[in-house]
């Protein structure tokens, strides 16, 4: 069964400027060739699961309203949780990136065990709105890569997973990041 991760577009603001910004012109425009590529190739019982956060719902819209289906919010798929103010989120995502797995706390690791087990959950094909750490947390898990970045997942970029019984398995990471992480 496949799984497709796909980055929201880009963010009308960065980290530090806001919790839950919606997406740039640029970003619309992503969403809408998301929606282009990805409705070619699914099926008609694909469920449509996305993170909360403004950016990710809105690049969700256009596939869900190509393909007449209803977009399902789960907190599971939201970004990363910092443990700090935003002020200090983009610092304490630029450190995370350069660290490992098992340096991390409890907390980030029963995270990145939700994303896989939601994940390994599902019964019908599914696009996932999502963000640019949480797919890196579930490439990393099937990779069985250490490190907490691996890969940089380009905005509104789809990687396709498939999901067999109790595996998940990477069939084709996404475009590689060619904009900078907000």
């Amino acid at each position: 069964m496949d799984i497709y991760l796909v980055r929201h577009g880009e963010a009308a603001a960065s980290w530090a400027q806001s919790a839950d910004p919606g997406l740039s012109e640029l970003g619309q425009r992503q969403a809408e060739q998301v929606a282009g590529k990805l409705s070619q190739h699914l099926s008609p019982e694909v469920q449509l699961l996305s993170s909360p956060l403004l950016r990710a719902l809105e690049t969700a819209r256009p596939l869900a309203n190509a393909l007449d289906k209803r977009i399902i919010t789960n907190d599971v798929f939201r970004e990363i949780p910092a443990p700090v103010p935003l002020d200090q989120r983009q610092t304490w995502l630029r450190q995370f990136m350069r660290e490992r797995w098992d340096t991390q706390v409890d907390s980030l690791h029963q995270w990145r065990d939700s994303l896989y087990q939601q994940l390994l959950g599902l019964h019908e094909p599914t696009v996932v709105f999502t963000h640019f750490l949480v797919i890196n947390a579930v490439v990393g898990r099937i990779q069985q890569r250490e490190e907490t970045l691996c890969f940089w997942p380009d905005n509104a970029s789809i990687t396709h997973l498939t999901l067999t019984p109790g595996s998940l398995a990477l069939v084709k990471l996404g475009d590689e990041l060619s904009t900078v992480v907000n």
